[in-house]
């Protein structure tokens, strides 16, 4: 375990001391939201982010740990265990070396090599391996022809058969190639040599077809220098049949590196055992290389892909919501029409309909009298486009519309990612059953405006689509990460216990979709919760739960002022007394004028002293504070608002020079796309990002940041627009 917590303190550089905490947390069943949050002096304040990476890292190591006990008790049974072997597995660093060490004892299939060793033929390669033999081989392999000592049934099986004594030097030969091909030393040396000079080679699988991996048709690039995005998108182009892909080897070098380690000068076997290193090479070593290499590259870039989606996907979920607001939302189509849904401010549907402004109807003066009559009935305030099929049609029918109408209406482009993965789903039966499957995408693109991460829960992360390559990576492992940034999010903002929906409750630290739903039957049968004790009432929901999900969940309007904060149930006491000390008492943070005064004595308070007086941590202190500043307030409130717009724009009305506002999109590795309002997002280039160096564009912007950004390049024909930072 001691060398576990060294090495994970290392690669996530903090201390031994706190990965060692952090480690006994995490074993004794606490959530990673519950430690980043309350268990701070604990882990000296480890992030949640970099907690997932330690769960991740320990898991990973832990298995490594106990693979290498089962490879060394596996060849301690055969007999065959070194103090050399120990040694090499002790030191092994991954899962790929300790499976390269124990290759040579794993119980193989049928080769060439397991035939010649069923012969006998084992002492004629080491005679020839030891390179000492005066005698000329071929007369030595003579004495290992069996033919005329076989019987009759063992002479019908050719893997008994040693005819000629030719057959007894290619089997010793053969048992040399596989030898050859299994030593671990051989195998490390050739990988790193591959990761130093190796280049990836691409060509057309098919005569020059047009495809989106034109560029890739006569390509190569250093294995050391391929970034992660053109590994995954070589991937894909092999795997849909467009593109050949090998990897091109400093092949004399490798066959140098080992030649020079088997051949002992110049006798009667060197000219044999260079054409069997050769043979070991092409035949036995390459293909397995080749395949590993391969998947190490893919592992990596599958790593970064998840990490930036994860990243992407966080900031979607952390958007600002806009509260207080009637909002339409508008569900963009041609020929089946626009789905229309209304909801009012806590999220009710008000009303519904479907309009045809778009092809091939163009029924632009009934949609417009409609949606007027709606605009005025429900008192709408916003409007939701959805971004998909038929958006930028549907935005100039609306920026058109919102002109006539009597109050003043604005607009919004929503991602509409996942919408109707939403509404065809179990979910959204339960909540809309009688409403059709059409319109529940409406009335989720409504909802995303007015608060992001309560409607964007409710649905499996991958289709938030705000990634790179996300349908090529591991699936399992795509699915835990994202999981664990939807929980990170959900429980950095805090969850109102009594109007959250199940999908919302179950991302909750501490609970699972059981007890999610039996907290909305107990609200349904008790009404409101008054308290964050009433928990404990909850089926299912034992002392273990209530500790880590108290925290995080909010009431509102119930007996203690306390719980419309982040505030521990643990700390209560401790809360509670440093506002005797300064002179309040906790009913004072929901009046308006002795919170102003709280805050500004809040900010006189000597942290150190406090802490000790109280004996609480200085971290938990700080947090406490924070939250009697702030109480019920939303972290999100500090992110960039949605781009409100009341008109459009066209690829036509771009000129090179503009310099205009956008909201980022999505964040990948070559730069980022920015919605400035035109049909297609524009492309920031990641050397368009900065006059300074970067390295990674999500240094720079992080989905839904509002930035400013200047016309670079239009093809009109395309309908793409090169866009820069750089003003």
């Amino acid at each position: 375990m001691e060398k576990i917590i060294k090495i994970i303190a290392e690669e996530l550089n903090i201390k031994e001391k706190q990965v060692e905490s952090a480690i006994k947390l995490i074993d004794e069943g606490n959530t990673i939201p519950f430690i980043a949050r309350y268990r701070k002096e604990v882990t000296g304040g480890l992030s949640d982010e970099i907690l997932r990476d330690l769960g991740e890292r320990l898991n990973y190591l832990r298995n490594l740990e106990q693979r290498k006990q089962e490879v060394v008790n596996s060849i301690d049974e055969q007999g065959k265990l070194t103090d050399e072997i120990v040694k090499s597995i002790a030191i092994a660093k991954t899962l790929a070396e300790v499976e390269d060490i124990y290759r040579p004892y794993k119980q193989k299939k049928k080769t060439r090599a397991t035939v010649a060793k069923s012969k006998g033929l084992e002492p004629l390669a080491q005679i020839i391996l030891d390179q000492k033999e005066q005698t000329p081989i071929e007369e030595i392999a003579k004495q290992y022809i069996n033919i005329d000592k076989l019987s009759q049934e063992d002479k019908n099986n050719k893997d008994k058969i040693v005819a000629t004594g030719q057959d007894a030097i290619q089997g010793a030969l053969d048992i040399i190639a596989e030898d050859i091909s299994d030593n671990s030393k051989y195998r490390k040396e050739i990988k790193s040599l591959l990761f130093r000079e190796g280049l990836i080679v691409t060509k057309a699988a098919k005569e020059e077809e047009k495809s989106n991996y034109e560029m890739y048709y006569d390509y190569s690039e250093a294995i050391k220098y391929i970034p992660s995005h053109r590994i995954l998108a070589i991937n894909r182009g092999e795997k849909e049949e467009f593109l050949k892909v090998k990897i091109e080897k400093p092949e004399e070098k490798i066959l140098a590196y080992i030649e020079k380690d088997i051949i002992k000068g110049q006798t009667q076997f060197t000219q044999m055992l260079k054409d069997t290193i050769q043979d070991s090479f092409k035949r036995l070593i390459e293909p397995s290389i080749d395949r590993e290499i391969r998947s190490d590259l893919t592992e990596k870039a599958e790593e970064k892909a998840i990490k930036v989606f994860g990243q992407n996907s966080k900031q979607l979920l952390l958007g600002a919501p806009i509260k207080g607001k009637t909002v339409m939302g508008f569900d963009p189509a041609y020929r089946t029409g626009c789905k229309i849904a209304v909801i009012d401010e806590t999220g009710k549907v008000l009303d519904y309909t479907t309009v045809y402004p778009t092809e091939p109807q163009n029924d632009i003066e009934n949609a417009k009298k409609e949606l007027l009559k709606l605009i005025d009935k429900d008192k709408i305030d916003m409007i939701a486009i959805g971004n998909g099929t038929a958006s930028r049609e549907s935005e100039m029918f609306v920026a058109d519309m919102i002109k006539e109408a009597k109050r003043p209406v604005t607009y919004a482009i929503v991602s509409e990612a996942g919408a109707s993965v939403y509404s065809a789903s179990k979910l959204a039966t339960e909540e809309y059953p009688d409403i059709n499957v059409s319109i529940r995408g409406a009335i989720s693109i409504a909802r995303r405006l007015q608060d992001p991460l309560a409607e964007l829960v409710k649905i499996d992360p991958k289709a938030i689509g705000v990634g790179q390559y996300q349908h090529d990576v591991n699936q399992k492992k795509l699915a835990e990460s994202l999981a664990g940034v939807v929980e990170d999010s959900v429980n950095k903002v805090g969850v109102d216990v009594n109007t959250a929906t199940p999908s919302l409750l179950s991302y909750v630290a501490g609970i699972n979709n059981t007890i999610a739903k039996n907290i909305v039957k107990y609200r349904d049968e008790n009404g409101k919760l008054k308290n964050r004790k009433e928990l404990l009432k909850v089926p299912k929901l034992g002392k273990v739960a209530y500790e880590q999900c108290a925290g995080f969940l909010r009431i509102m309007d119930g007996d203690n002022p306390l719980e419309i904060t982040a505030v521990h149930p643990e700390s209560y006491e401790a809360t509670e007394k440093l506002l005797e000390k300064i002179g309040f008492e906790k009913n004072d943070i929901k009046d308006k004028e002795k919170l102003e005064q709280l805050r500004n004595k809040l900010k006189t308070v000597n942290i150190q002293q406090m802490a000790n007086e109280l004996q609480i941590g200085e971290m938990t202190l700080t947090d406490i504070i924070q939250e009697l500043s702030k109480p019920g307030r939303d972290p999100r409130e500090d992110m960039p608002k949605p781009i409100l717009r009341s008109d459009v724009l066209k690829i036509e009305d771009l000129n090179e020079g503009m310099v205009l506002t956008g909201t980022v999109r999505n964040v990948i590795d070559f730069g980022a796309f920015v919605d400035i309002g035109v049909k297609h997002d524009g492309l920031v280039h990641i050397s368009q990002m900065s006059d300074k160096f970067i390295k990674n564009p999500s240094d720079i912007v992080s989905v839904g940041d509002i930035v400013k950004v200047k016309v670079i390049k239009i093809d009109k024909d395309r309908q793409k627009v090169g866009l820069s930072m750089k003003l």
